[in-house]
C-alpha cells in the first residue's frame, strides 16, 4: 500500500472518530457518525436544513463541495464561525474534528447561536470569493472551458491567439479522474514545476449523458501520448517520450526495453507521468470515428472508400519558386504570416536560392500566383520525418507518408479483431495502455491478462484526429488513436482573438 493512500485512510478514520465525539455532544447517537452519508443525513436533520442538501451530495464532484458545506454548517453549530475554523474544517478535519469532539472547552451550541450570528463586511467578501471560485470550478468542469490556440496546426480554421469556448456538454461532461486539484490550474502550479493536483483519490472514467464525436467536429482532447513525458523545455508535448524511444530504437538499432533504459539514464528525474485529465490539451479536427476505415491518397481523406471534403480553410505546404526575394509585406497582405521571431506564426521558410516552403490555404495560393516574381507553386516535397517509420504505427515497410497513408481501421467499442502480428502492431497500445490489460507474447501465442487469446474485443470507441494545417500538425498520423475517455469537449465559439491588437472579424465567430 502506498504511503499516500495509507495517510489518506488514517485521515478518514481520524475524521470519523472526531465526528463520533461531535455527534455525542450534539445529542445524536454517536455510532451513526461512522457511517458515510448517514452521518450527513443526521447533521442535516439536527440543523433543520432542507433535505435537498443531503441529496445534492450524490452528484459526482459537485456533491463533494456540498458535503464540505454541510460540515462547515455543523461546525458553526458549535459556535465556530471564523475563517480559520472553516479552513481547518475543509483542509484538516482529521485534526479539527477530534478536537471539537473531545475537548472539554468545546460544546454544541445549537441553532440559536447560528441565528444570532452576524457576518462582518470582510467575511461577506471572503464568502463571496469562495462561492465564486467553487461556481467557476464547476462551470469549467461540467459546462464550458476557455482555451487558447497556441500553435498553427489548425490554420486557417483557427489562428494562433484565438480564444475559444469549449463545450463540455457536446459530448457529455466528463468527471475528473483526479478531483483533488487547485482550481484554474491544469497540471502545474503557475510559476513552478510542481503538480497542481494529488492522486490520493482517482475516479474511473465516467461521462454524464454521453454523445459520440462526429466526423469533422473540432475537438479538444487530452494528448494520448502525454501519459509519460520528458518534462523539460526541449521535449514536453513537442517531442514526445515515445518519439524519443522510437528514434533511439531506429537510430541505435536497439530493443524497446534498451531504448527506455537509455532514455531513463539520460533524462532521469525529467521523466514523469500524468493521469488522463492532466495530460496536455490538444485541438484537432475529427476526421474518422469508431468503426471507420481511413485512408489518405494524394492528400485527400477517404472514409470506407469515399472521398471526404477538405475543411473550408485548410492549409497545405507548397514549394514556391521566385525570381527574387519575396516581399514580406506582400505575403502579410494576403494573410501569409512571415514572422521569424515567432515559430508558431512563421509560415514561410527559405529552403534554397529563391525557393520557399509556404503553408497556405487554397485562397491564399490563388492570390500568391498573382504576386509579381512568382515563377511556380508546387506541392512541397516531404521531409524524412513525414513518412515511413516515423509515422504511426512506426513500420518502415508500410511505406506510408502524411499525404498517402493507410488504410487503417479505427477501433469501435464491442468490435473484435483477430490477434495477428499486423493487428498487434497497430492496436497493442489500445489494448494495454488505454484499456488496462496485460499483454504478452510467448512462443508465437498471445496472452491477455494471463489467458491465451486469438482475438480482442474493444471496450471503448476511438477517434482519428488531424490538423487543418496538414503539413504542420502533430496529429494521429504521428501517434495514433484518441480514446473516448480522452475527449474533453467541442470547440464551439471564438470569443476573442488577438495579434498586435484585436482581430475584430474573428470575435464571436462560430467554429466550423
Amino acid at each position: 500500500m502506498g504511503i499516500g493512500l495509507l495517510l489518506f485512510i488514517l485521515a478518514c478514520i481520524a475524521t470519523l472518530i472526531g465526528l463520533y465525539g461531535m455527534f455525542k455532544k450534539a445529542g445524536i447517537t454517536p455510532w451513526k457518525a461512522l457511517i458515510p452519508f448517514w452521518n450527513t443525513w443526521c447533521m442535516v436533520e439536527k440543523m433543520q436544513l432542507n433535505k435537498i442538501w443531503f441529496f445534492l451530495q450524490l452528484i459526482p464532484v459537485a456533491g463533494f463541495f456540498v458535503t464540505i458545506w454541510i460540515n462547515i454548517k455543523f461546525v458553526e453549530h458549535f459556535g465556530r464561525f471564523g475563517v480559520g475554523h472553516h479552513f481547518l474544517t475543509v483542509f484538516f478535519p482529521f485534526i479539527y474534528f477530534p478536537y471539537l469532539g473531545f475537548s472539554d472547552s468545546e460544546r454544541y451550541a445549537g441553532i440559536p447561536v447560528v441565528k444570532n450570528y452576524k457576518k462582518g463586511a470582510i467575511r461577506e467578501w471572503i464568502d463571496a470569493a469562495v462561492f465564486a471560485i467553487v461556481a467557476a470550478t464547476l462551470i469549467r468542469t461540467f459546462v464550458f472551458e476557455a482555451y487558447t490556440i497556441p500553435t498553427p496546426s489548425m490554420e486557417k480554421t483557427l489562428l494562433v491567439n484565438d480564444f475559444l469556448f469549449v463545450s463540455k456538454f457536446a459530448y457529455g461532461p466528463r468527471i475528473p479522474n483526479t478531483p483533488l486539484a487547485l482550481p484554474f490550474m491544469h497540471h502545474t502550479i503557475i510559476g513552478t514545476n510542481t503538480k497542481s493536483y494529488v492522486e490520493w483519490i482517482k475516479i474511473p472514467y465516467t461521462r454524464w449523458f454521453p454523445h459520440p464525436v462526429n466526423r469533422r467536429d473540432v475537438v479538444v482532447f487530452n494528448f494520448p501520448v502525454n501519459d509519460t513525458l520528458i518534462n523539460d523545455a526541449d521535449h514536453g508535448s513537442q517531442v514526445t517520450y515515445y518519439q524519443v524511444i522510437q528514434d533511439r530504437m531506429r537510430d541505435e538499432h536497439i530493443s524497446e526495453e534498451e531504448a527506455r533504459r537509455r532514455t531513463l539514464d539520460q533524462y532521469g528525474d525529467f521523466i514523469i507521468t500524468r493521469p488522463i485529465d492532466k495530460q496536455e490539451n490538444f485541438i484537432k479536427r475529427c476526421t474518422a470515428i469508431a468503426g471507420d476505415t481511413l485512408q489518405i491518397k494524394n492528400r485527400i481523406i477517404y472514409i470506407d472508400g469515399v472521398a471526404q471534403p477538405l475543411p473550408p480553410e485548410h492549409e497545405f505546404s507548397y514549394l514556391v519558386t521566385t525570381t527574387g526575394p519575396i516581399d514580406p509585406d506582400q505575403l502579410n497582405s494576403i494573410g501569409i504570416q512571415d514572422n521569424i521571431d515567432d515559430r508558431n506564426k512563421n509560415q514561410v521558410y527559405l529552403v534554397g536560392n529563391n525557393m520557399y516552403i509556404i503553408s497556405m490555404s487554397d485562397e491564399e495560393k490563388v492570390q500568391l500566383k498573382m504576386v509579381p516574381g512568382i515563377k511556380s507553386i508546387e506541392p512541397a516535397p516531404l521531409n524524412e520525418r513525414d513518412k515511413g517509420a516515423y509515422l504511426f504505427p512506426f513500420v518502415a515497410s508500410y511505406n506510408w507518408s502524411v499525404d498517402d497513408y493507410g488504410p487503417i481501421w479505427i477501433p469501435k467499442k464491442g468490435a473484435s479483431i483477430p490477434l495477428t502480428p499486423d493487428n498487434v502492431i497497430r492496436y497493442k497500445r489500445c489494448i494495454v495502455t488505454y484499456e488496462n490489460n496485460k499483454f504478452e507474447e510467448r512462443n508465437g501465442q498471445y496472452f491477455i491478462n494471463g489467458k491465451a487469446a486469438t482475438s480482442y474485443t474493444f471496450k471503448m470507441d476511438y477517434y482519428w484526429m488531424m490538423g487543418d494545417n496538414r503539413h504542420n500538425s502533430l496529429d494521429s498520423r504521428f501517434w495514433g488513436f484518441v480514446p473516448e475517455d480522452h475527449v474533453v469537449g467541442k470547440a464551439s465559439l471564438i470569443w476573442f482573438s488577438y495579434d498586435n491588437g484585436p482581430r475584430w472579424n474573428r470575435i464571436f465567430k462560430t467554429i466550423k
